[in-house]
């Protein structure tokens, strides 16, 4: 069974984060919502409270097929701040594991830890200069290797159907969209 954590941080964007989470969960992989603090509850971008299914000290990483970061301010600031989960994100990108992100955390995250070198990547506008390595596309979303990057809450969708193809296949994905009568891009 294919697993997903999705990170939680006080100013996330709660539908960047809660948007790929439906559509993952909708094609049944397991995502466990965890909080970088200390608490069940963040408070999101736009003062949305949002529960955790763990906190990072109570959870068990080595069975996740994507690390999955949100986006927002001061959401990604405090994933980029939070040092266990940065160690996480770069021994996941050293085993070749999947990592994906949304609007500012691929560059303010990813970026900045050097993670995107040699790919190709998307942020949203405003924060390529963080795209450290990577070669900007203003592409929605992008899978380039291992990384999977999306420019924003208007590419949410898409980028939840990206990551079902990536762990269940093309099929699983198309079966997906037409369930949500979705028509993409």
């Amino acid at each position: 069974m294919a697993k997903v954590s999705a990170f939680l941080a006080d100013g996330c964007e709660e539908v960047e984060c809660l948007a790929v989470v439906d559509m993952l969960r909708r094609a049944g992989i397991t995502v466990e919502l965890v909080s970088i603090a200390d608490k069940d509850f963040v408070t999101s971008s736009r003062g949305v409270k949002v529960g955790a299914d763990k906190k990072f000290r109570e959870a068990d990483f080595s069975d996740s097929d994507i690390l999955f970061l949100p986006g927002g301010m001061p959401g990604t600031k405090n994933l980029y701040e939070c040092k266990p989960l940065c160690d996480l994100l770069k021994k996941q990108n050293d085993e070749g594991k999947r990592i994906a992100a949304i609007c500012a955390a691929p560059g303010y995250v990813l970026g900045q830890l050097g993670l995107l070198k040699g790919h190709t990547a998307t942020v949203h506008p405003g924060f390529e200069e963080y795209l450290v390595g990577a070669t900007y596309t203003h592409d929605g979303v992008v899978t380039s290797g291992n990384i999977t990057t999306a420019r924003g809450v208007g590419f949410a969708i898409d980028l939840g159907l990206e990551l079902v193809g990536l762990l269940l296949g093309n099929d699983a994905k198309e079966e997906l969209r037409g369930k949500i009568q979705y028509p993409g891009l």
